[in-house]
């Protein structure tokens, strides 16, 4: 087994490792994402530079790269503890967050760990995105409302009673608080782009 979750790991970093914006920015806008905007390989900067509905698809695509990551250990390992699910999904989000095919740098993880929650916890994945759309239609800063949202997941995420579940969210939402580092000064300077199409 121990053989079989090595190579699941490799396989969802990999996967991960999907430069969504990058790739559709490139193939149908002719653009490196990188250049403009915040730089970054999000989902977030892929709304800013390439428009709302490559935005939607890069979403998706993020959150699916967690979402599949996490579920190949069901998939390919027979009566395994569902909590090796979260291991997988750890890797996908390493894999967006370092990802090997686009020089190491990539997204700052909110929809990839959103994927790893909607196949492990999907009631906390439904939970977490209304706090965040809420919290969206009243600031109309997405790093804001990405921080919020975590936050928030870290909280319900107690009263799941699952201790790996909880100190996995926990890591990630220190995680995403962390790669925002540089939204919060710009929110504090109050610099930040807000959205306009919410």
């Amino acid at each position: 087994m121990l053989t079989k979750l090595i190579i699941l790991s490799i396989i969802a970093y990999l996967i991960g490792s999907i430069p969504s914006g990058l790739w559709i920015g490139k193939i149908f806008y002719k653009k490196d994402i990188r250049e403009h905007g915040s730089g970054n390989l999000g989902a977030t900067n892929s709304f800013r530079v390439l428009g709302v509905k490559p935005g939607i698809v890069v979403t998706a695509m993020d959150i699916l790269k967690g979402t599949i990551a996490t579920l190949l250990p069901l998939f390919f390992i027979a009566n395994i503890d569902h909590h090796y699910m979260l291991l997988t999904g750890v890797f996908a989000i390493i894999g967006h967050s370092f990802p090997i095919f686009a020089s190491f740098r990539g997204g700052k993880a909110v929809a990839t760990s959103a994927g790893v929650v909607l196949a492990y916890a999907p009631i906390l994945f439904v939970l977490a995105v209304l706090v965040f759309l809420l919290t969206l239609k009243i600031t109309k800063y997405v790093s804001l409302s990405s921080m919020i949202a975590a936050v928030a997941a870290f909280v319900i995420s107690l009263f799941f009673g699952d201790w790996i579940l909880i100190i996995l969210i926990t890591a990630l939402a220190i995680f995403i608080i962390w790669r925002h580092r540089a939204n919060i000064k710009r929110i504090k300077e109050g610099t930040e782009p807000k959205i306009t199409w919410m």
